[in-house]
């Protein structure tokens, strides 16, 4: 893996030395740099590997676009005339936005506090400038996070508490709180502290059937979960995902969103956020009966067509179910048979197959009463058909395995019918295929009353060692 690291300086030097002594074109005079460094084990993900250009005005040393854009905002922004602005900020902005490295360099050379003079500047009362002064700090953040200083933070918690009327703006305002958090936990910390939870929610209650609102502050209070910073030792992923239950009425606002109509792929982000605030933080049993007939019911009924929606509630309602109580509010909802109707529906894709056996296995697990609605509502026969149509996925394989294994440990009554479906050749194929089953599926011929050998991997007795 490339270690070394080299400045832009460095990289222009090379390519100006293979145009200017070896009389290369500029494209061959680039590759021809980059394959030198990239020989030495030099990490060029942050470089801009294109020939530099004059600029109009001819300086003494040849600029890269995004440069020559950076200058020409610069001066305009010295003129303190908004109206002045919009056009080299929008250049700037598709500069940044169109190459990775462009923004690492233009942050080298002072891209930061050009924006935010910009972001004063547009405060004043400018919604144009304003919202194309955030989407152009937002490119700028994306793997930059260590560019927020306090003055931004301030900045961007005043713009989200005045900006909730507007969406586009709001929208914009939620995507920087996220660039700029994710692997820092220092800027996480300033926000929350700063009072940003509450306005992240607010975006969700403000704007609640607006798509692009939902995703973005789904994403950003996911982020504010996360613990990714590999340069602190603890973060407060945990405390932070306790604020946003116990004080911001975070699941609330976010069952209350997933609920509205026409959200499409948002409702995956809410119900996998969902997912990830409800494994956190161990709710109470009240939350359980909420989520058990909303997220079950709403979505697993109501948008039973999107696949790649079904794979998220899916996921959340496994993650969810941890909690007996929970467990029995989502059997009550109708939640088990709407499971299997989404797995039978669906029943071509693997993922949804997987996803669909995992939730009814742990709704099933040490719970004899769950496992009766299960199987009469087709559990065990919708998990036996995906493992027909998928025998080379072993996640589906492992997943079905597990579920017959939950509904008969404490159910002997239901062996035998589990038995007349196919059960036991389908478990011993499955064992003999995939590795992974191999516990799983002893476990389930077990319970099932199948005869399994097992073998014992030590006696305790003392022997030579062979080395």
């Amino acid at each position: 893996m490339a270690s070394k690291r080299i400045s832009q300086e460095t990289f222009d030097a090379a390519v100006r030395e293979n145009i200017e002594e070896f009389e290369m074109g500029p494209d061959e005079a680039v590759r021809e740099a980059t394959e030198q460094f990239e020989s030495q084990g030099v990490d060029l993900s942050t470089i801009v590997k294109t020939a530099p250009r004059v600029s109009a005005d001819g300086p003494e040393e040849p600029e890269h676009d995004v440069l020559q854009a950076l200058d020409a905002l610069r001066e305009a922004v010295a003129c303190s005339q908004p109206q002045e602005v919009l056009v080299p900020l929008a250049r700037f902005h598709n500069q940044c936005q169109e190459h990775r490295p462009c923004r690492f360099l233009a942050a080298q050379k002072g891209a930061y506090p050009v924006l935010l003079a910009i972001w004063q500047l547009a405060m004043a009362g400018d919604p144009a400038l304003l919202l194309q002064a955030l989407d152009t700090l937002a490119v700028l953040t994306d793997g930059q996070p260590d560019l927020l200083d306090a003055q931004g933070l301030q900045l961007l918690v005043v713009t989200l508490a005045q900006g909730t009327g507007a969406a586009n703006l709001t929208c914009t305002a939620l995507r920087l709180v996220r660039h700029v958090c994710l692997k820092h936990e220092q800027n996480r910390q300033a926000l929350v502290k700063a009072g940003v939870l509450p306005l992240l929610t607010g975006a969700i209650v403000q704007h609640g059937r607006c798509a692009d609102v939902v995703r973005e502050a789904c994403g950003a209070l996911r982020v504010m979960t996360l613990d990714d910073d590999i340069r602190v030792p603890f973060g407060h992923a945990h405390t932070h995902a306790k604020m946003i239950v116990q004080e911001n009425r975070g699941l609330k606002v976010l069952i209350k969103a997933a609920e509205g109509r026409g959200h499409g792929t948002a409702l995956g982000d809410v119900s996998f956020f969902e997912a990830r605030l409800s494994w956190t933080v161990q709710t109470a049993q009240g939350i359980g009966a909420i989520i058990g007939s909303s997220i079950t019911i709403t979505l697993l009924v109501s948008c039973s067509r999107h696949q790649d929606l079904m794979k998220q509630v899916l996921s959340a309602l496994r993650a969810i179910a941890g909690n007996d109580d929970v467990k029995d509010a989502i059997v009550r909802a109708g939640g088990a048979e709407s499971i299997v109707a989404t797995m039978t529906r669906h029943l071509a894709n693997p993922q949804v197959c997987e996803q669909s056996c995992a939730a009814l296995c742990v709704l099933a697990l040490r719970k004899p009463e769950n496992s009766r609605v299960i199987m009469e509502g087709g559990g065990a026969l919708a998990a036996l058909e995906a493992m027909k149509a998928h025998p080379q996925e072993a996640g589906v394989q492992k997943q079905a395995c597990m579920l017959i294994r939950n509904l008969v440990a404490r159910s002997q009554a239901f062996s035998q019918p589990i038995l007349d479906l196919g059960a036991e050749a389908l478990i011993s194929k499955a064992r003999a295929a995939h590795r992974d089953c191999e516990d799983v599926a002893k476990a389930a011929l077990r319970d099932l009353g199948c005869r399994v050998e097992l073998c014992e991997l030590w006696t305790g007795q003392k022997g030579n060692l062979a080395l």
